[in-house]
């Protein structure tokens, strides 16, 4: 049994600092986060991915999340990213969505979001396909968090601004 905890989730397009956001607010409230499970799922592709890869790593994201809700005794955790993303990339790279995840989006929300912002320097990555496209893809969170009806805050800024906006947000939601 997964026990009653706050899930706050740092999403956003590619090269927003996501990880380095999320590690740092779990480092900072001292609570668990669940680390980005198609970071390692894509290192380890040979080819294109597929659907199925899709699926694959839904299922990893939510797994690690479980692992992490069942084992910590914190009253929150920080989630680098969720499942939202496989449908981001599965619509844009694949043109659909597999079922699995639209049937979960109603059924595993996330308690607020911090949507972090484009106006990081766009950094290189093997496994980051869109620079000139941030701003369409910052339109699609949106979108997306719109459509999940999900409560989030746009986090902008750099460096230690970046870092105090988020936490003040996550202070807000969380009545501190």
């Amino acid at each position: 049994m997964i026990k009653s905890i706050k899930k706050i989730a740092i999403v956003g397009p590619e090269s927003t600092g996501k990880s380095t956001m999320s590690q740092f607010l779990a480092k900072y409230y001292k609570v668990a986060w669940v680390p980005e499970y198609a970071r390692y799922y894509c290192e380890a592709l040979v080819g294109p991915y597929t659907l199925q890869d899709e699926v694959n790593m839904y299922y990893g994201q939510v797994a690690l999340e479980d692992a992490i809700l069942t084992t910590t005794k914190n009253d929150f955790i920080i989630c680098d990213t969720t499942f939202v993303t496989v449908k981001i990339w599965s619509d844009e790279m694949l043109g659909e969505t597999p079922q699995i995840v639209l049937d979960a989006l109603p059924k595993r929300p996330y308690d607020f979001y911090l949507l972090l912002d484009i106006d990081l320097p766009w950094q290189d990555d093997p496994l980051r396909d869109f620079p000139n496209q941030r701003e369409y893809f910052m339109e699609v969170w949106h979108k997306e968090l719109k459509a999940l009806s999900a409560n989030y805050k746009v986090i902008n800024g750099q460096g230690d601004v970046r870092n105090q906006n988020a936490i003040n947000a996550i202070n807000e939601f969380l009545g501190l």
